[in-house]
């Protein structure tokens, strides 16, 4: 049975627009690319409140569309990145490219709306490929090599997701995607599934291993998806799951000391994506509605800021061809728009007053405060502070302000400008007018951000930690070479592990094989003594002797067979 009432998938429209742009050119082309996430967008608002459709498969019914406040929230944010990313990329990437970013935002937007978890599968299956395909296609050697390391893990992760859900559906009997309780091993499984793109620890590497390696407008695309899907999946299936506070822990603290020690630009950004991520985890295992709202609100506002510092990251490697911060400096003059958006996505994560960051960010520590997780709340102030010197000041400074290096760039394309634009406009929009943001969290939310305290200590916070990045800026500025990360573990342990198995293992089928042949030949050589023409068995046998044997075989037999 199949009960649609009239539903349609939103991520339809950006999968419909992806098949498209690679049968279309020039004018019609950049038309239906950009007209796709906002005919996603539509449809996300289209959608009544409640409403779900429903098809039945063998003894399940699933439930490809099911419209909740969490999903619109996610599906918004979805289809504005979306859209500003393909407009960022529209001069500079390639046709497949933004075919793979449209197809990648349809199964996030389909993960969102996906009430039974196979619908959820697909969706999760689909933006892997997709982002696989996004980072392939910026056609550099590091690039293929990081694209094939990122869907190998994705894959792992996709498989214990799958093998959770085979499980759950055999005990449980239903597919529902629906809050669960940990005391099962399927439910494990999923909750380590998500983990893995939510970029958790051990896996935490495959992030600032693949992203940096897309091309500028590539990365803009694969920071909105993957990581924001698995926070919707977990805010869904596991709220008030106390494991999540550490693993959410170690993320703020993982990603603070990473992008503090590193000299790539962008590898910056990409740990700082998991020290945000890492906010939200822990505001999952705190589980209020307080802290769920805030979770909410946190992804929604880090979808549009990541973005903005990344597009201007990427105006700066596609005007210069450079990543590396202590090769750059000085570009304010040569890129100002660019320097423009840097700032204002440097404000909004250090979450200072005006802009979303400052009115979404509070709501997790708040919940801390409220839990009386005391410890927890002194950890979340340190990785506030150390977000503003790893991500709100290093690459802005570093980049834009920092002594010239004697480059001299040309301005960015328009469409890049316009992206920067719209992102900056929007991050710096909800910071004033926040009531629509507030509306849309599933909770009912009465919280007013700008008392004077709470506009005090952020203020004092932020100084705090501007004082403390001038004074450490001799260290961070000498941090040029390779960080060892956990990918370490299987890009050169687990390769050189590989080498010396697959030697030992040559060797040790070598010496089988020799005394295989050893034992072969003395096999037959005894045979040939027994069975040669000089042999016992080829020498002439009296008849009656012939006779004898074979009666005493055969009353052998009949003995045997008696018995």
């Amino acid at each position: 049975m199949i009960e649609l009432s009239g539903l349609w998938p939103p991520g339809l429209g950006l999968l419909v627009g992806a098949l498209l742009a690679g049968l279309l050119r020039g004018p019609a082309r950049d038309v239906v690319v950009l007209a796709a996430p906002l005919v996603g967008l539509a449809m996300v608002w289209a959608l009544p409140e409640g409403a779900a459709a429903r098809v039945d498969y063998l003894q399940y019914q699933l439930v490809p569309v099911q419209v909740t406040e969490l999903a619109r929230l996610f599906g918004t944010v979805f289809c504005l990145t979306a859209f500003a990313g393909v407009l960022f990329a529209l001069r500079t990437a390639p046709v497949d490219e933004l075919a793979a970013g449209l197809a990648y935002a349809a199964g996030a937007v389909g993960v969102t709306f996906a009430g039974d978890m196979l619908s959820l599968f697909i969706g999760w299956e689909l933006m892997a490929v997709a982002s696989t395909f996004v980072i392939w296609s910026h056609r550099t050697p590091a690039a293929r090599s990081a694209g094939l390391r990122y869907l190998l893990i994705h894959l792992f992760g996709g498989m214990l997701l799958m093998i959770g859900i085979a499980g759950r559906a055999a005990e449980s009997g239903t597919l529902a995607f629906t809050g669960m309780t940990l005391d099962g091993v399927p439910e494990w499984l999923i909750l380590a599934g998500f983990l893995v793109n939510a970029g958790a620890p051990p896996l935490s590497a495959w992030i600032a291993d693949a992203y940096p390696e897309a091309s500028p407008s590539g990365m803009v695309f694969l920071s909105a998806f993957t990581t924001k899907t698995a926070v919707f999946a977990l805010l869904v299936a596991f709220p008030g799951a106390l494991v999540l506070i550490p693993v959410g822990l170690y993320m703020i603290v993982y990603g603070i000391v990473y992008a503090l020690r590193e000299d790539d630009m962008r590898r910056i950004l990409a740990y700082s994506l998991v020290n945000q991520v890492g906010f939200m985890v822990a505001g999952v295992g705190i589980g209020s509605a307080l802290a769920l709202n805030g979770v909410a609100a946190h992804a929604f506002a880090h979808i549009l800021y990541k973005a903005l510092l990344l597009m201007a990251a990427g105006a700066v490697l596609h005007r210069t061809g450079l990543r590396r911060c202590s090769d750059l400096g000085g570009l304010a003059r040569a890129l100002p728009f660019s320097a423009g958006a840097a700032l204002v996505g440097g404000a909004t994560i250090a979450a200072l007053p005006l802009t979303v960051g400052f009115t979404a960010k509070a709501l997790i520590a708040s919940a801390a405060a409220e839990a009386h997780l005391t410890a927890v709340w002194y950890l979340l102030a340190v990785g506030s502070a150390g977000v503003i010197v790893s991500g709100g000041l290093k690459f802005p400074w570093l980049v834009f302000f920092d002594r010239p290096r004697g480059l001299r760039p040309g301005p960015a394309p328009r469409p890049m400008g316009a992206a920067m634009g719209l992102l900056a406009a929007l991050c710096v929009g909800l910071g004033i007018w926040y009531q629509p943001l507030y509306a849309l969290l599933p909770h009912a939310l009465s919280y007013e951000p700008y008392t004077a305290s709470h506009v005090l200590a952020q203020l004092q916070l932020a100084l705090g930690a501007a004082l403390s990045f001038f004074l450490l800026l001799p260290w961070i500025r000498r941090q040029r070479g390779i960080t060892l990360d956990w990918d370490w573990l299987y890009r050169r342990a687990g390769y050189e592990a590989g080498r010396r198995l697959a030697r030992w293992t040559g060797l040790a089928l070598t010496r089988i094989e020799a005394r295989a042949g050893r034992t072969g030949a003395a096999l037959t050589q005894a045979l040939h003594r027994q069975h040669g023409p000089h042999g016992a068995l080829a020498r002439s046998w009296p008849v009656g002797s012939m006779v004898l044997w074979v009666t005493i075989l055969l009353a052998a037999y009949l003995l045997v067979y008696y018995l």
